[in-house]
């Protein structure tokens, strides 16, 4: 069975919690997230609630050039093994949150993809073992100053900043391994248009080679990396990460003074 999970705030009211999200409707989460789980008694319709972040990770693991063509559009060789690098829990933000560009950065680029959301630990298991660790699923957008990636030739900087971590706005549970359409838009146009398919490693050996290096926590992402198309934001923008099965996550995108 398939459930889609939320964290929401009830406006004027500073708790949040977690929900089951049924047709238009949240309701309370019976149970353990990371554990048996089902909707309780309904609590309100979703546009009378305010989305958030849907996990609470100990640490994103992310997988750069895990698209040939994502590669290819960057000028970079196709990597023997994932290429992996980290981005700070504190760089997550919610949907509808803006995106802050900070100021002199030089671009700043989208890249959406297909998170995944860990529902047990996992130390150095096998790739048939993934999918009974997993949560589910859920919309990324692994916003990148390009021009730091470029200078500093590590990620952090350029993957690290306050907002450049955008999820949501649910976790889908159900089959990691399938194949599912990732679509970003920026103003409405359609920028990205690519499938799983494209991954030249795909969910369930990701999360079995990162499970050999560093023990994964339950609500601990990994973003499985991004098709291309990717492009430059500006403040004024709207960017909309679309994933088939899994919803909209959209984001505005402000300036920082």
């Amino acid at each position: 069975m398939t459930l889609c999970i939320a964290r929401y705030q009830i406006p004027g009211d500073e708790a949040t919690a977690w929900g089951v999200v049924v047709g238009d409707t949240v309701h309370e989460l019976e149970g353990d997230v990371f554990g048996p789980f089902g909707p309780g008694r309904p609590v309100a319709r979703l546009e009378a609630l305010r989305l958030l972040a849907p996990v609470k990770p100990t640490k994103i693991v992310c997988v750069g050039r895990n698209y040939a063509a994502h590669a290819a559009e960057l000028g970079n060789e196709i990597p023997k093994a994932p290429l992996l690098f980290l981005k700070p829990p504190s760089s997550i933000i919610g949907p509808g949150e803006a995106i802050a560009i900070p100021e002199g950065v030089g671009r700043v680029d989208y890249e959406g993809e297909i998170a995944l959301v860990m529902r047990q630990k996992a130390c150095r298991i096998d790739a048939v073992r993934v999918p009974e660790h997993v949560l589910g699923c859920t919309c990324l957008n692994d916003v990148t100053a390009r021009a730091l990636q470029k200078k500093d030739r590590t990620f952090a900087r350029a993957k690290g900043f306050d907002t450049f971590c955008p999820v949501g706005p649910v976790v889908v549970t159900g089959d990691i391994r399938r194949a599912r359409r990732i679509r970003t838009f920026v103003n409405g146009h359609l920028r990205q248009d690519g499938t799983t398919e494209g991954m030249i490693f795909d969910a369930c050996t990701l999360v079995s080679y990162i499970s050999h290096i560093m023990t994964l926590l339950p609500g601990d992402i990994i973003a499985t990396g991004t098709p291309p198309g990717v492009g430059p934001l500006a403040e004024g923008d709207e960017v909309v990460v679309e994933i088939e099965g899994l919803g909209r996550l959209a984001n505005p995108v402000e300036g920082r003074l």
